[in-house]
């Protein structure tokens, strides 16, 4: 197994993140990045394919400043965290193995959970599996595929994008997916960790990871049914703040209050000209709601 560590001098200088770097083993020799800003109850902020936790540092400062602990760990293969030389080297399960283990490190619990895109794939699966470890849940932009359920045609075109393009820019996805536009400075810190094609194995192979019916190619859909099992049984808060303009997740959020008990009755929100990336677009505003919400409904 190759282990790819970007340098650090990539990350120089970046726009709005002021945030100490920090490191925890997660196995195999593999060290995952990680913010941890302020004190209070564990806010546990998961991004997508192809960002890190840059994505949150709108997010992050209002959080802190209402008392809350923010962990806002990089996925590996992205960010400052490690990357694997091969596709093959990654898979959903190993995703959330690798994130229970940072959980089990930082010795984190009571966990108020935030996921976008992929931290959603693998923050809900990795709920599921340890209910007694989160007491709240807030969805944006993200879905659990299941038995029955096909992937929309906005996802099958970004699939195919992702594995034929030759030029697969993090930066340029990054702008695509939002609805404002990124500055300069923006675009390069979310190209800055992939100093080249190698460093991108993890970015390129998460979409063919994603499971389907009769296009499980990492089978993980028996995991997956297994998630909405627990989902629907799941009764602690449970909210959903999704962004009007993103094609990808369009009606998973009307899906997520239909489905989990613990959504009745929240504050949902549809967030006005947000796309896919709603944390780059609106995150003051994400912030601001996920605080209320929790402020009201938290039961840890």
């Amino acid at each position: 197994m190759k282990i790819l560590t970007t340098s650090e001098n990539r990350f120089s200088d970046l726009e709005d993140y002021p945030f100490k770097a920090h490191f925890c083993e997660v196995g195999q020799g593999l060290k995952m990045h990680y913010v941890k800003e302020g004190n209070g109850p564990t806010v546990l902020l998961l991004h997508g394919e192809p960002s890190w936790s840059y994505l949150y540092r709108k997010m992050i400062p209002i959080l802190v400043e209402k008392s809350y602990q923010v962990i806002a760990p990089d996925l590996i293969g992205f960010g400052k965290s490690d990357k694997l030389g091969a596709p093959q080297e990654y898979s959903y399960a190993k995703h959330v193995a690798w994130l229970k283990q940072l959980v089990t490190t930082l010795k984190l619990t009571d966990i108020h959970l935030f996921c976008q895109d992929w931290g959603g794939l693998c923050g809900l699966r990795l709920a599921a599996e340890n209910q007694e470890l989160f007491a709240t849940i807030t969805a944006s932009n993200t879905f659990v595929p299941r038995t029955g359920i096909k992937a929309n045609e906005a996802f099958l075109k970004w699939r195919h994008f992702s594995q034929t393009t030759p030029n697969f820019h993090a930066g340029g996805v990054l702008q695509m997916g939002t609805v404002s536009e990124l500055s300069e400075q923006a675009i390069a810190a979310y190209d800055a960790p992939f100093p080249d094609d190698t460093y991108k194995a993890g970015a390129r192979v998460f979409p063919k990871l994603v499971p389907f019916d009769g296009e499980d190619f990492d089978n993980a859909l028996p995991a997956c049914d297994a998630t909405w099992a627990v989902l629907e049984k799941w009764e602690k808060p449970f909210l959903t703040l999704f962004g009007d303009s993103d094609p990808l997740m369009k009606g998973g959020d009307l899906y997520f209050q239909a489905k989990v008990p613990g959504a009745l009755g929240m504050p949902h929100r549809t967030i006005e000209k947000a796309g896919h990336f709603i944390q780059e677009d609106k995150g003051e505003e994400l912030a601001e709601h996920l605080a209320a919400f929790l402020k009201a409904h938290a039961i840890a």
